[in-house]
């Protein structure tokens, strides 16, 4: 994730977005009446329930993410075992010995001891950086990939005690405008595009997450904090809170859908013309969209 910085951006939303103790308002569900997509389920059903394995992987990148987990958890083996081992020989091997006072060791063994600890720092960590950095600079700080794809969806989000509230860009691709399409816990995206989202929080802070697109993003008032991600392939997957926001912080669920390309285009036009209709001018706590903003 990358924050934009918090001069012009912030200000034009602090401007712009309701005060926490008013919840805000939308125009009309933007979706109601659109038809849903028939090849997609609309609750997500998780696949690693009752197990230690991770979510399951929907996204492009996610695997890098989950070859950093597989790697750290080789080592953490890896450690343990050689640990473990050292210490039940030890154990075994001098479990006859006189009772020795311990005198700090000679010169040598502490070089010994000092030696193995740095190679397994440098081993260890200095492969998790590497591959940590290669991620960050490939794929979540690397904007220029939403930036420069013409098909990339841009979306709005509205954090706050218990609901994320969506919003998309209509026809005319500006944000705060008659078109925009605003959805309540329901985001949908296209397969096989760059997602690219910017959050904010009205309240308190709050942790937007889609585990099976290993995405976590915390939303803070006052600042307008992005990340973007894309999905693979078609399906319904839960989007939560994990950053405990509140009594009914448990309710802060909601769902995202990955269609086609061409069920998306659809969905977004219908609920497009849905939410022109509804447009009231005067709503103003409806309006806490903001110009977009690159970073």
């Amino acid at each position: 994730m990358k924050a934009l910085p918090t001069g012009t951006v912030a200000k034009a939303l602090s401007a712009q977005v309701p005060e926490p103790t008013s919840a805000p308002h939308a125009p009309a569900p933007s979706n109601a009446g659109v038809p849903e997509p028939t090849s997609t389920p609309r609750a997500p059903a998780p696949s690693h329930t009752g197990t230690l394995s991770l979510p399951e992987d929907a996204s492009t990148h996610g695997h890098r993410i989950d070859a950093l987990l597989a790697w750290s958890h080789r080592f953490d083996a890896v450690l343990i075992t050689v640990a473990l081992g050292w210490l039940v020989l030890a154990v075994w091997r001098f479990r006859k010995a006189k009772q020795a006072a311990s005198d700090g060791g000679t010169r040598r063994s502490r070089a010994w001891v000092l030696g193995l600890a740095l190679g397994a720092f440098v081993v260890v960590d200095g492969t998790l950086l590497l591959g940590s950095e290669g991620y960050l600079r490939d794929v979540l700080w690397n904007f220029s990939v939403p930036s420069e794809d013409p098909r990339t969806v841009r979306i709005e989000i509205n954090a706050h005690q218990w609901s994320w509230e969506a919003r998309y860009a209509g026809e005319d691709g500006r944000f705060n405008t008659s078109d925009d399409v605003v959805t309540w816990n329901d985001l949908r995206v296209p397969v096989g595009v760059p997602v690219w989202v910017q959050l904010v929080s009205t309240d308190v802070v709050h942790g937007f997450s889609l585990p099976h697109f290993r995405v976590k993003l915390d939303a803070i008032p006052g600042r307008v904090n992005q990340t973007w991600f894309q999905a693979a392939r078609e399906g319904a997957w839960e989007a939560a809170c994990y950053q405990h926001c509140g009594t009914s912080h448990y309710r802060m669920r909601g769902v995202l859908t990955a269609m086609s390309p061409e069920s998306y285009a659809t969905w977004l036009r219908e609920a497009g013309k849905q939410s022109a209709q509804a447009w009231d001018a005067e709503d103003v706590a409806a309006h806490w969209g903001w110009e977009w903003k690159a970073p």
